[in-house]
C-alpha cells in the first residue's frame, strides 16, 4: 500500500482545501496521473499518483482542509498482472492517463478507417499520447513555443518532439516511443494545462501520417485539462468551482452569475468571490483593465514595426519587477571597492586552484562569501516580510541572476554560507549553464533568501538593481576600472568597483544597509577577514 501525500505547498504555505477528486476508490491510476487538487490561498496544486495500482481509500474528502505532508489517500500498488506482464509493450488501460479513450477512436485518420483500424485507430499499431510533463510547484499551465516535428515525420524514442514555455522555465517534451507523429493537437502558441495532450505517436511500421485536425473540430483529452475556449461564458456548466469558493458565496449571498473565474477553464476561486462581494452592488465584476493604447504611429513608420508576442518568462519579469517596486519601500545606497587584493589573490592562486579543483577560480566566490559573511552580521538584510511578521533565515540561499537568450533568471544556490570557494564556483558554473540551456527546474530557482547581480559582464559602471521579492535585499556588482585614488597621502592607480545595495525599506534601516556594504567592501579587501571570520 502506497500512501498519498500532500506535497510541499510554497515558502509560508501550511495548509490547503481538497478542491476536487479526479478518481473515486476502485479506480485504475497510472503513475503521475492526476489524483486530485488543492487549493491554498495563494496557488492551485496538483497531486499526482507515486504508483501505479488502485485508489484503495480516500482518507481526505472534497472540502477538507490538510496541512503539509498529510494522507489524502492509499493506492494498492499493481501485483502480479498475470500474462499481461509477458507482454514486450505495456497495454494502456481505460484508467491511464496516458491511454487513447475510446471517443477518441472518432477522430480516425480517414473515412475507412473504421474498417481497417486495429488498437488504436491506427492501422493495427499502437497508438501513444504525447502529454504534458510535471511542469513544476504551482506552474499548472504553459504555452507550446516550438514544434520540433511535424504531422507524418518519424520520431525515435527520447527524441524531442516540441518545447514547452512557462512563466520561469522552458521544458523540453521527449517521445515516449519510437514511431510516427500522427497528430498535433496543441499547436504552437496554444495554452495547454498540466497533463493535457500534445499529440499522438504510432507505433510500429505502419504507423502512418494523419492529417491535422479541422480547425472547428476540437481535440479531446478524456474531457480533462482541455485549454479553455474564449468566451466568459463557455463551458461554465462543466466547471467544478473551488468548495471554498462556494462556501463564500453562500455566507456572502453572492450569485455564481456576479464572479469572474480566474481559475483553470474559468474555475471561481475563493479570492473571485472576495473582489466580487466587495464590487458596488449592482455592478458586476470587470476583468483587469487593458494597458493604456499606443500612440498614434504614423502609416509608413507602422510598415517598418514589427510585432512580437512577448514570452510568459518575459511577462513575468516584467509583472514580478513592477511588482517589487510597487509593494517594497525599495531605496539603494552605494559603495566602491578596491580591488587590488582580490585580483592579486586571484592571479597568485587561479593556476592552482583550477589544477586541484577542475574549475575556474573567479570573482563571484568572493563577492558570494562577502555577503554571505556580511549577512550574519546584519540578518535583516536576509530576511523577509510575511503579513505583520518578520522572518529571519538562519541560513543563505544565495540567487545569483543570469541572462539568458529568453531573459533574465535566477537560480538559487542553497547553503552557500557553508561551501568552499571550489563549492561555490562549480555551483555558479552548473547552474549558469543550465540556464543558458533552459533546463533549470522550477525547485532550482526557489527559495534564494539573498540576490547578487552582475551587470558588469556587460560593461555596467552604475546601475540600482531591483529587488527580487520577497527578498529584502540584492546585491548590484558593476565593471571594475582603473581610477585615481589617494592612498596614504599618493595618487595611485587602483581597480575599482562600484557597489549597489538595493533594500527594502520597511525592514532593513539606512544603518543596516550601509554596514552591510562596509563589510562586504572590508571583506573584498582584505580577504584575509573572512578566514579570521572577522
Amino acid at each position: 500500500m502506497t500512501e498519498v501525500r500532500v506535497p510541499t505547498l510554497g515558502e509560508s504555505v501550511t495548509e490547503a482545501t481538497v478542491a476536487t477528486w479526479f478518481k473515486k476508490p476502485g479506480d485504475t491510476v497510472a503513475v503521475d496521473e492526476m489524483l486530485c487538487e488543492l487549493e491554498t490561498d495563494k496557488v492551485t496544486v496538483e497531486v499526482p499518483s507515486p504508483v501505479a495500482g488502485k485508489l484503495a481509500d480516500i482518507v481526505a474528502n472534497e472540502g477538507d482542509t490538510v496541512g503539509v505532508d498529510a494522507l489524502l489517500a492509499n493506492i494498492a500498488e499493481a501485483g502480479n498482472a498475470g500474462p499481461e506482464e509477458t507482454k514486450p509493450r505495456k497495454q494502456p488501460t481505460e484508467g491511464d492517463a496516458k491511454a487513447p479513450k475510446p471517443k477518441e477512436k472518432e477522430k480516425a485518420p480517414s473515412a475507412d478507417a473504421d474498417a481497417g483500424a486495429g488498437e488504436g485507430g491506427y492501422g493495427g499499431d499502437e497508438s501513444i499520447d504525447v502529454m504534458v510533463p510535471t511542469l513544476g510547484e504551482s506552474v499548472s499551465e504553459a504555452t507550446v513555443s516550438t514544434w520540433f516535428k511535424k504531422v507524418g515525420d518519424s520520431v525515435e524514442a527520447d527524441e524531442m518532439l516540441c518545447e514547452l514555455e512557462t512563466d520561469k522555465v522552458s521544458v523540453e517534451v521527449p517521445a515516449p516511443a519510437a514511431g510516427t507523429l500522427t497528430e498535433i493537437v496543441a499547436e504552437e502558441g496554444s495554452t495547454v494545462q498540466a497533463n493535457a495532450k500534445l499529440a499522438v505517436i504510432a507505433q510500429g511500421a505502419g504507423g502512418g501520417a494523419a492529417p491535422a485536425p479541422k480547425q472547428d473540430q476540437a481535440p479531446t483529452n478524456g474531457g480533462q485539462y482541455t485549454t479553455p475556449p474564449a468566451g466568459d461564458g463557455a463551458g461554465r456548466a462543466d466547471v467544478e468551482d473551488a468548495p471554498s469558493a462556494k462556501k463564500a458565496m453562500a455566507e456572502k449571498g453572492v450569485s455564481r452569475d456576479q464572479v469572474q473565474g480566474s481559475g483553470r477553464d474559468g474555475r471561481v476561486m475563493k479570492e473571485d468571490v472576495a473582489k466580487a462581494a466587495s464590487a458596488p452592488q449592482g455592478q458586476p465584476q470587470q476583468p483587469a483593465q487593458p494597458a493604456a493604447p499606443r500612440a498614434p504611429v504614423a502609416a509608413d513608420d507602422a510598415a517598418r514595426e514589427e510585432r512580437v508576442k512577448m514570452t510568459r518568462l518575459r511577462q513575468t519579469i516584467a509583472r514580478r519587477l513592477k511588482d517589487a517596486q510597487n509593494n517594497a519601500a525599495m531605496l539603494t545606497t552605494y559603495n566602491e571597492v578596491d580591488m587590488t587584493e582580490v585580483m592579486a589573490l586571484r592571479k597568485e592562486y587561479k593556476d592552482l586552484f583550477e589544477k586541484k579543483h577542475g574549475v575556474r577560480l573567479g570573482f563571484m566566490s568572493f563577492f558570494t562569501k562577502a555577503c554571505a559573511h556580511a549577512l550574519k552580521e546584519v540578518p535583516e538584510v536576509n530576511a523577509e516580510i510575511d503579513g505583520t511578521d518578520i522572518v529571519y533565515k538562519n541560513f543563505v540561499h544565495m540567487g545569483i541572476a543570469t541572462g539568458t537568450p529568453t531573459g533574465l533568471v535566477v537560480p538559487v544556490i542553497r547553503d552557500v554560507d557553508a561551501m568552499s570557494f571550489a563549492e561555490i564556483e562549480k555551483a555558479i558554473a552548473e547552474k549558469g549553464k543550465r540556464a543558458r540551456d533552459n533546463k533549470l527546474s522550477m525547485a532550482e530557482m526557489q527559495g534564494g533568501t539573498f540576490t547578487i547581480s552582475n551587470g558588469g559582464v556587460y560593461g555596467s559602471l552604475m546601475s540600482s538593481p531591483i529587488l527580487n521579492p520577497p527578498q529584502s535585499g540584492i546585491l548590484g556588482m558593476h565593471k571594475i576600472q582603473d581610477r585615481p585614488m589617494v592612498v596614504g597621502g599618493q595618487i595611485v592607480i587602483r581597480p575599482m568597483m562600484y557597489l549597489a545595495l538595493s533594500y527594502d525599506h520597511r525592514i532593513v534601516d539606512g544603518k543596516g544597509a550601509v554596514t552591510f556594504l562596509v563589510r562586504v567592501k572590508e571583506a573584498l579587501e582584505d580577504p584575509r577577514r573572512l578566514l579570521m571570520d572577522l
